[in-house]
């Protein structure tokens, strides 16, 4: 029997073999792809490898992070306030914003909501007193340049405390104007991946005093599920029951409760 192969049928064994490979390839990731399409990263809790991947994310991206001299009197000086305000004193053996996030991680466990509120209100007293907010009120009544004002100072003044943001557009009342900034990614919310200091610490807080001690309306909508942020000026924010951000679930890895017990 002749054991050798014309060159034709070579290619035509190879063909067959090669295809046969590219099948049996397609199958098994046929058979992985429904693992991988699974539910999206948030519906009600984090899928957990997503989410730690998110956190090393986020980590790696904080730690570049490096403040101004001006932005860290800013950040421990707003530190101060609310230590002050809420009677206590922040164990981090670390200085600037990581002392910022311990100090807030305490308000939120160890007192309600209401409290938290209050604290962080009269912190933000104490930064801006009420003879420099009273003018700013007085000076720049609701209108579309002080919203854009508004705005453009936000983005340029508060990055050491949000991140990085920008001015973008929307409409009031059939107008347009630039009085919405929007934060890629939260700082404060991203170094605590902590919803409720989210909501407690920052939102609430910061819409009540911009609306009664500058008299500019203002509703802060926190994305969480990529940390960002759209703040607009102008908009009345709803009653805080009925805000879409009261009913978010905490993160599953939340540090501040796995590390603190806060609770949401």
């Amino acid at each position: 029997m002749n054991t050798k192969l014309s060159l034709s049928q070579t290619k035509i064994l190879t063909s067959t073999i090669g295809f046969n490979d590219i099948r049996s390839g397609l199958d098994r990731r046929s058979s992985i792809s429904p693992t991988l399409c699974s539910k999206p990263v948030y519906s009600g809790k984090l899928k957990a490898a997503k989410e730690t991947a998110r956190i090393e994310t986020s980590n790696t991206k904080n730690a570049s992070i490096e403040d101004s001299f001006f932005s860290k009197i800013a950040i421990n000086y707003l530190s101060k306030n609310l230590q002050d305000a809420a009677g206590i004193s922040s164990s981090s053996k670390s200085t600037d914003y990581d002392r910022l996030v311990d100090t807030a991680t305490r308000v939120s466990r160890n007192f309600d909501t209401k409290q938290q509120h209050e604290f962080v209100l009269s912190s933000l007293d104490r930064a801006l007193p009420t003879v420099i907010s009273s003018l700013i009120k007085m000076a720049f009544p609701p209108s579309k340049v002080s919203r854009e004002l508004f705005a453009l100072f936000t983005t340029i003044s508060f990055a050491w405390l949000v991140g990085p943001s920008e001015v973008r557009e929307t409409e009031v009342n059939g107008r347009k104007e630039k009085s919405v900034v929007y934060i890629e990614k939260c700082r404060f919310l991203e170094q605590s991946n902590c919803v409720g200091m989210c909501t407690h610490i920052c939102k609430i807080p910061s819409q009540i005093f911009i609306k009664n001690s500058l008299g500019m309306p203002i509703y802060m909508e926190p994305d969480f599920n990529d940390l960002s942020c759209k703040m607009m000026f102008g908009r009345e924010p709803p009653e805080i029951e009925d805000d879409p951000a009261m009913k978010q679930p905490c993160f599953e890895f939340c540090k501040s409760n796995k590390s603190y017990g806060v609770k949401h």
